[in-house]
């Protein structure tokens, strides 16, 4: 039913040209339909270098966004800055031929503080998130806003409030992420939210409660599963979960230990677990 995908973040950060051309055709290998590309900086990898890799390999891609101190679209002064950097990710999604734009498109990972008047805030985030939307639209991408944790952000935790702060921004150009260890954290029943969401989940990123090998742990998988087929979501399933070996995400993600055995086994026992899984939805 659906296609699944690993985020490169699982063995690499930053990704680059060279991390790719190793990286995707053991991906391809192991049977993955899609690979997610983030783009971190602009220029740490060629799109139509990428483009043509995975075209020759039969493997498609997703991207996703990333949001580290200093991209803000609301009660900062980067935001013009930020809107620069989510279009040239949605350009990068273009030459790729992704269909989503995955992240947290409103505020740097890890900036908490206490929201006073959230319908003010929204607005602000639909004001200045517009633009992109439109050029997201113009190109056939999805801008997929991405609730996370309450140790990462204060904004936008729950499908709720996320709804909320899109409304009104047109579907075609913008939707949400749901990555199931956020949902384990925040929704009390986190079938419901995505039911919930219904049509408006553009991306989907799955990993085990503790961000290791799904399957692995305590989640609610049929439950999960059967909730996105009842929404109707028939993109990817991507794999997300992050190296221990780069300091930085390491950091920003809070990955103080090895989550498996190894990055490969990681993807590919959650590869084979999520098949299996679908097969029942």
């Amino acid at each position: 039913m659906w296609d699944i995908g690993v985020n490169t973040w699982v063995w690499t950060s930053p990704l680059t040209d060279d991390g790719l051309a190793a990286l995707a055709p053991k991906v391809r290998e192991w049977g993955f339909d899609v690979i997610e590309l983030p783009v971190e900086q602009p220029g740490d990898w060629d799109p139509h270098r990428a483009a043509d890799l995975l075209a020759a390999l039969g493997l498609r891609a997703t991207v996703c966004l990333v949001m580290p101190p200093g991209r803000e679209l609301v009660a900062a002064g980067t935001v013009r800055e930020t809107q620069d950097y989510l279009r040239h990710v949605v350009d990068v999604a273009g030459v790729v031929g992704s269909p989503v734009i995955a992240g947290p498109a409103y505020s740097s990972v890890g900036r908490t503080w206490r929201v006073d008047d959230r319908p003010r805030v929204y607005a602000e985030l639909r004001a200045n998130l517009t633009p992109v939307v439109e050029h997201a639209a113009a190109q056939g991408v999805r801008v997929a806003v991405e609730p996370l944790n309450r140790y990462e952000t204060s904004l936008l935790n729950t499908v709720e409030q996320a709804l909320e702060a899109l409304a009104g921004l047109p579907d075609e150009g913008c939707g949400l992420a749901l990555d199931t260890y956020h949902l384990n954290i925040e929704e009390a029943a986190p079938a419901k939210a995505v039911l919930a969401a219904g049509s408006r989940i553009a991306h989907v990123q799955v990993c085990a409660n503790d961000r290791g090998t799904p399957g692995r742990d305590h989640q609610d998988w049929p439950a999960l599963l059967g909730a996105l087929s009842g929404a109707g979501y028939r993109g990817a399933l991507c794999i997300e979960s992050f190296t221990p070996d780069n300091a930085a995400i390491a950091t920003a993600a809070s990955i103080w230990r090895p989550l498996a055995e190894s990055p490969d086994a990681l993807a590919v026992e959650g590869l084979a677990f999520l098949r299996a899984a679908a097969r029942t939805c």
